[in-house]
């Protein structure tokens, strides 16, 4: 409901009903029709019919249909009344509902291009320093399986209930408010600080070329632009993203095929086939990092390889965000879930591979501080390789990436804080959309954190803004947490109900011990990330550099349970399966 709606006496008898600008009524609150105030001895029934144009009048066909339902629902719950008085009157009302103009290939193609990022292209380079080609590829493997499981989770529940920024809203209905609120800030959050992030980076890939501009100068311009983007409707998001996912999927598979003709002996400067050359020497596992003893050593630093696995693979969900605006989630958000398990497969573990097989884990210039790109496994294979020209290329490829990154902080923060909002668990206001279904206050508050990168142009600000990023970085982690967990709890709530898995739209795999699995190792993630600020000997500041953010996440559910002052755990009786579901049951997709 609307802020609106608040005005209007607060009593059982009163009924709103949308109307479209063809004066339809949509029956959107059809399932409060039965609602009669027993106190009245003349039964009354009083409807109040909505629409955004401020000029509309209902038609007499329309307030004749909306008079015969009130009279046969009231027949059907035996509350007929011949007397029954029937009011119906006309107001306008704040549009709050963001629209669903995304299609399926703009849904597919954001799933398949929406983690391709910086995590890829620039962090793997310290799990194979650390872990060597091996221990990365194994690290990233299993990570991968906790990737397919949470999506698989998201998947079922996203389908089944396609609300925009779907876990947060998840987590508040089938866990509790607190633990929703608490996740969704935190969520929310770390995607305005990857914002700044993005900024502050933008300027430092166009470095590679020229340092005529300041890096102050492209934050702001990038500000600007970024923001201005994301108050078009939807569908201009979508086709953006549906571009430059496409670009990104292009190029990954380019450097795939390209690597496997350096491989094979396609170059010179690698003096023939080059095939596991690397893995014999120096070695298919890293030194290892803190203990002096090899095999510890190793093991350490496959861990922490497996940590840099989960901070990439980060951005796997977002297709739960777009499932409120996807034209037809029944469909394209199973596809999207489905694709999971190829993208990691090919994007990840074969892209991962190959570097290994053409960058040795001691090569110098993976700690190369030339650039922000320098130390890309994926450049220096190619420079390694001796092809002049695609550094550049690569380099254009990840500065489209970067902005494309941007603009999708804007629209998953937007999304996530207009989610909290619809829950109640935000102010009211940022629920309120544009004629477009854009929710500009919630696209302001959120683009307003980039503001935060121009503390990258100076020293002290830098080492703050660095804090910050530490503060949000386990953000990511709890997300997938509160998936796993709100799908038990999904899971649970059907069987209480007599809802078989079987008939939803999505039946996920291997449920529920995939979700149980997922659940265990992540919060073994979350408690260990932190490691190494315990050796070789104990750091103060990286200890609360790697925990800071599950202090700040226990205060917010804290604070938010002394407000709400609900149980610790919604029971099964109370659970929400119905908002937001029920009104698509009836829908016919137009697939066209």
């Amino acid at each position: 409901m609307s802020p609106d709606e608040d005005k209007i006496e607060n009593n059982d008898s009163i009924e709103l009903v949308d109307v479209d600008s063809q004066g339809r009524a949509t029956g959107q609150h059809s399932e409060h029709l039965d609602k009669v105030d027993s106190k009245d001895e003349k039964k009354k029934r009083s409807v109040y019919i909505t629409t955004s144009l401020s000029q509309h009048q209902t038609s007499d066909e329309t307030r004749a249909r909306i008079h015969n339902e009130i009279l046969s629902t009231a027949a059907a719950h035996g509350e007929f009344d011949p007397e029954m008085q029937i009011e119906i009157e006309e107001g306008t009302v704040q549009d709050t509902e963001v629209k669903r103009e995304l299609k399926e290939r703009h849904t597919s193609m954001i799933a398949l291009g929406g983690t391709i990022g910086t995590g890829l292209f620039i962090g793997i380079s310290s799990p194979l320093m650390n872990a060597g080609p091996a221990g990365a590829l194994i690290a990233y493997l299993f990570m991968g399986t906790l990737v397919f499981g949470v999506t698989q989770s998201l998947g079922e529940m996203a389908t089944f209930i396609p609300v925009t920024s779907s876990f947060t809203v998840f987590t508040a209905r089938f866990i509790s408010p607190a633990f929703g609120a608490a996740s969704g800030y935190m969520y929310w959050f770390s995607w305005c600080i990857t914002f700044a992030l993005e900024l502050s980076v933008v300027g430092q890939i166009i470095d590679f070329w020229t340092f005529a501009v300041p890096l102050a100068a492209w934050i702001a311009i990038f500000w600007v632009l970024l923001t201005v983007m994301n108050l078009f409707p939807v569908k201009f998001y979508g086709e953006f993203e549906f571009w430059v996912a496409s670009i990104k999927v292009i190029a990954i598979i380019g450097f795939i095929i390209y690597c496997l003709c350096m491989v094979c002996g396609a170059s010179k400067k690698l003096n023939g086939p080059v095939g596991f050359r690397y893995w014999r020497h120096p070695g298919a596992f890293g030194p290892g990092i803190i203990s002096k003893g090899i095999n510890e050593a190793r093991f350490l630093g496959w861990f922490s390889s497996l940590i840099n696995a989960a901070f990439t693979f980060q951005g796997t969900e977002l297709v739960g965000v777009t499932a409120g605006e996807t034209a037809n989630p029944r469909k394209a958000v199973p596809r999207a879930i489905r694709q999971v398990t190829a993208r990691i497969l090919i994007f990840y573990i074969l892209s991962l591979f190959f570097i290994g097989l053409l960058v040795p884990y001691n090569d110098p210039k993976l700690t190369s501080s030339d650039s922000y790109i320098s130390s890309s496994p994926f450049i220096i294979a190619i420079e390694n390789a001796g092809t002049d020209v695609l550094p550049h290329i690569f380099n254009a490829v990840i500065l489209t990436t970067i902005i494309s990154a941007g603009n999708s902080n804007v629209y998953v923060g937007s999304r996530i804080l207009y989610g909290l909002a619809k829950e109640k668990l935000a102010p009211g206001f940022l629920c309120k959309t544009s004629k477009g279904g854009v929710p500009y206050y919630a696209v302001f508050a959120t683009s307003a954190f980039g503001a935060l990168a121009f503390m990258e142009t100076s020293t002290g600000g830098q080492n703050a803004f660095n804090w910050l990023l530490n503060i949000t970085a386990v953000a990511g982690f709890f997300s997938w947490l509160f998936i796993s967990l709100a799908h038990i709890r999904f899971m649970q709530a059907l069987k209480f109900r007599n809802i078989s898995r079987d008939d939803l739209p999505f039946k996920a795999m291997l449920m529920p011990g995939l979700a149980y699995y997922a659940t265990f190792f992540m919060l073994i993630i979350i408690i260990l990330q932190g490691f190494t600020a315990f050796a070789p000997k104990f750091s103060v500041s990286d200890f609360f550099a790697a925990y800071i953010s599950i202090f700040l996440f226990i205060g917010l559910y804290c604070a938010f349970q002394a407000y709400f002052r609900t149980s610790f755990m919604r029971p099964l009786h109370a659970i929400d399966l119905d908002s937001g579901r029920r009104h698509l049951d009836s829908i016919v997709w137009n697939d066209n």
